[in-house]
């Protein structure tokens, strides 16, 4: 295949998964994560690099925009509800799968440890583009969502950095450069984004500050073999406040939406699809399910009975959004082949399980327990 055609393809793929999701009412994350998993398979499509860098720069993106819909003030409110429904969200399925992996399956300790880490995550990508689509984003349950996401995922990458990561030079580089940025991003955007000269203005210069900040992280974190996901999110939390000053401010982040949803963020999911491979699954199945359902019941207990306290009316929708996966599931299991702690088998075993997280229970909140309006859904938290 000429490899002028896969931009093409890619192009008819992202365009076609909108017009399907539009038409039966499914996430078009879903629709491109599936596609791009078939087309992967079938050899129709293969990553070049250009590709994964979109990709890679796509979950960023998105966990920008998902630290800037962080209410803060909420967060702070509802910090008990939002820190037990993270915590236990990572903490159960944590436990849990690294104790059947290396108990029952067999695996190393290094190996069983990284499936725990990859299967204990909920998908700030996947959260958001959901609660985006479904009008719940500025919502109490969508912010309170978000907002135990990031707690689950911090307690992730926490989890891998201690476990497994060798501090060096370029680590201590990419964590000094991550504060840095948002120290001065959080104290001095304003400048940028308040000038009379620069608001409306047809070059959008708030818009190739973001993606400048969002890069040098990318870039950093590379060098240190690092994660740029955490640094993003926190710096998309502390820069929202400038971001929903006032009407003009909010149209930066609605133009950073719509260029990122229009092809970068479809190329992130397609590629998720396709680091997947169906034969490796079905050679080890039996495997592949105990740990699909092994996931979904441990986060079912770690966050369904918080849920029904503190958000009763949205309980099982918010349980399911957060047994969702992906992103740092996918950065976890490719740092496990890369370092040599997983094998292949392992390594397209959990990715299937991540991908497979990151439909089936959105799928069934979507089209089963989504709320029909933000007002019908009431956060009730209630006194111990």
């Amino acid at each position: 295949m000429q490899p002028d055609s896969i931009p093409l393809i890619m192009a008819i793929i992202i365009f076609l998964a909108s017009l399907i999701s539009i038409r039966i009412g499914f996430s078009v994350a879903i629709i491109e994560v599936v596609t791009g998993a078939i087309l992967g398979n079938l050899g129709i499509l293969h990553a070049e690099s250009w590709m994964t860098y979109i990709a890679n720069l796509g979950g960023i993106i998105l966990t920008f925009l998902a630290g800037t819909e962080i209410n803060l003030r909420l967060m702070h409110e509802k910090f008990k509800e939002s820190f037990l429904l993270g915590f236990f969200s990572f903490f159960i399925p944590f436990v849990g799968v690294s104790s059947l992996t290396y108990l029952l399956a067999g695996w190393s300790a290094q190996a069983s440890l990284i499936g725990g880490v990859a299967l204990s995550t909920t998908s700030l990508a996947v959260v958001y583009s959901v609660l985006v689509e479904s009008g719940l984003c500025n919502s109490d349950i969508g912010k309170i969502i978000m907002a135990a996401t990031f707690i689950t995922d911090m307690g992730t990458a926490i989890a891998l950095s201690i476990l497994f990561i060798s501090p060096s030079l370029y680590t201590g580089i990419f964590i000094i450069t991550a504060v840095i940025v948002i120290i001065l991003a959080t104290r001095y955007s304003h400048y940028l984004f308040n000038n009379p000269r620069i608001k409306g203005s047809v070059i959008e210069p708030e818009l190739k500050f973001i993606f400048l900040l969002l890069i040098v992280f990318i870039y950093f974190a590379n060098l240190g073999d690092g994660h740029a996901v955490l640094p993003t999110f926190l710096l998309g939390l502390f820069m929202g406040r400038y971001l929903a000053e006032n009407e003009k401010n909010r149209d930066v982040t609605l133009k950073l939406r719509t260029v990122a949803y229009a092809f970068i963020t479809p190329v992130f999911f397609i590629i998720g699809g396709m680091n997947v491979s169906f034969a490796l699954i079905i050679g080890a199945f039996g495997l592949f399910a105990m740990l699909f359902i092994l996931k979904m019941i441990t986060k079912f207990m770690g966050v369904y009975l918080l849920a029904c306290e503190y958000i009763p009316d949205g309980a099982l929708y918010t349980t399911l959004l957060m047994s969702t996966g992906l992103t740092f599931g996918t950065i976890a299991s490719v740092f496990g082949l890369q370092s040599g702690y997983i094998n292949q088998e392992q390594y397209s075993i959990l990715v299937g399980v991540v991908i497979a997280s990151a439909v089936i229970p959105t799928v069934i909140a979507q089209k089963w327990y989504r709320p029909l309006h933000s007002e019908d859904v009431s956060l009730l938290t209630h006194s111990r």
